[in-house]
């Protein structure tokens, strides 16, 4: 007897877990752009480089600085399961993305979930840090824009490993919150976007946000994420060459310490949408100064460069059709910091003098047309035209002036 209801018990137990396991979802997004830039000497003009430095200006190899032409933008698989009333995973990888020297950047997005109770959920895999809010927050088909804005394109858009642990409160209809703690390999310099193979960092990296909620319109929130350079303490070098006003000491006390500070709001209903966003942070490790061999320059002006971005986005919705406007910059040297006498930003080129100094801005007008009428992420046609300061590109031989600037860019999602 007792035998029995021990059977019968089991059964009740795993028809239970039988019934809480659902079944693998599968999602995908695709999405085309065609690009025509106004600059029909794209193809022949060089990234500005000052002071010997790599171009700071993000994207230059993207696709969005062709002089026209077809690109793959998007086409991102999504998989997910729930295990159990605690245990769930998620996949997302785009076969779009190619492998190479730095690691498997065709898989994106690979996390385990436990949801541990009380409003304590535990994360961790292969994510994005919880820092800015339209790359980690904003999926990419509910997108307004072609792409996101620079400031989350160079700081907020990057995959890393590790675990995320969170703890929300509260109710839809509402105040709620949630608390998010990440640790993570940091092995990136932000150009592999932290998918490399194998973490080879002594260090680690830390990010704290806090995000809150009125309602389904307002949203809110505050992030801070911290770390220094990759190598080890007992075997990194310094650059046998430094440049007057720092010495090897320096550089290596500063540790190429990294930092990424912000904070943000958006306000969204059926008919309206604005959204701000400010960070700033210290560049470090993003372009170093340590280095593993001794014949390594220093990639940035200043030990302690500071970078600042804000973005601000409007939005009219009109049943199908919408109206968008953004404006954003990114400034990578936001303190005026270096280290020679002079500017080394303010270069002559080809006889003529010229600012390259990497402060950035784009706006973007957009329109929008929604295929399906009150399903602004199944498929979606997007015309921008993007007018971006004109000093990320060199004039070539008998060019004078500054070079590069507006696209046009038509953009078509469809995501299921």
């Amino acid at each position: 007897m007792k035998i029995s209801r021990l059977a019968g018990v089991a059964a009740l137990l795993a028809a239970g877990a039988a019934q809480a396991q659902e079944a693998v979802k599968v999602n995908a997004l695709i999405e085309l752009w065609y690009t025509q830039m106004t600059d029909n000497n794209l193809r022949l003009d060089a990234a500005a480089k000052p002071g010997g430095a790599s171009a700071y200006y993000d994207g230059m190899s993207s696709g969005r600085f062709v002089e026209n032409g077809f690109t793959v933008k998007r086409s991102e698989v999504y998989l997910s399961q729930t295990i159990s009333d605690s245990i769930s995973w998620n996949l997302m990888f785009d076969p779009n993305n190619s492998t190479s020297s730095v690691g498997n950047n065709v898989l994106h997005d690979a996390v385990i979930t436990w949801t541990l109770g009380k409003g304590f959920v535990l994360k961790a895999g292969q994510f994005k840090m919880p820092t800015t809010y339209e790359a980690t927050i904003v999926a990419a088909k509910d997108l307004y824009f072609f792409d996101r804005n620079q400031l989350n394109r160079a700081f907020g858009d990057k995959r890393d490993r590790g675990a995320w642990l969170s703890y929300g409160y509260g109710n839809a209809k509402g105040w709620q919150g949630k608390l998010s703690v990440a640790v993570s390999n940091g092995t990136t310099d932000d150009g592999s976007g932290g998918k490399t193979a194998v973490d080879a960092n002594a260090q680690k990296d830390f990010t704290v946000r806090y995000e809150g909620a009125f309602g389904s319109a307002h949203k809110f929130g505050a992030y801070y994420r911290e770390g220094v350079t990759n190598l080890k303490d007992s075997t990194f070098v310094t650059p046998t060459t430094v440049p007057a006003g720092v010495t090897a000491q320096q550089i290596k006390d500063n540790k190429d310490k990294t930092t990424l500070q912000g904070a943000f709001y958006a306000y969204d209903t059926s008919q309206w949408h604005f959204d701000f966003e400010y960070a700033t942070g210290l560049l470090g490790r993003r372009y170093p100064s340590l280095f593993a061999a001794t014949t390594a320059a220093m990639l940035r002006e200043n030990l302690d460069q500071k970078y600042t971005g804000y973005t601000g986005t409007f939005v009219y919705k009109m049943g199908q059709h919408q109206v968008a406007l953004r404006y954003d910059m990114l400034n990578y040297n936001s303190g005026s910091n270096w280290y020679t006498a002079t500017s080394p930003y303010n270069v002559t080129v080809n006889g003529a003098a010229a600012d390259y100094s990497p402060k950035y801005t784009e706006t973007t007008v957009g329109y929008n047309y929604n295929f399906v009428p009150g399903k602004y992420s199944v498929a979606k046609l997007k015309i921008d035209y993007i007018m971006r300061s004109k000093n990320f590109l060199a004039p070539r031989a008998g060019q004078t002036g500054e070079q590069g600037g507006n696209s046009l860019i038509a953009s078509l999602g469809i995501g299921f």
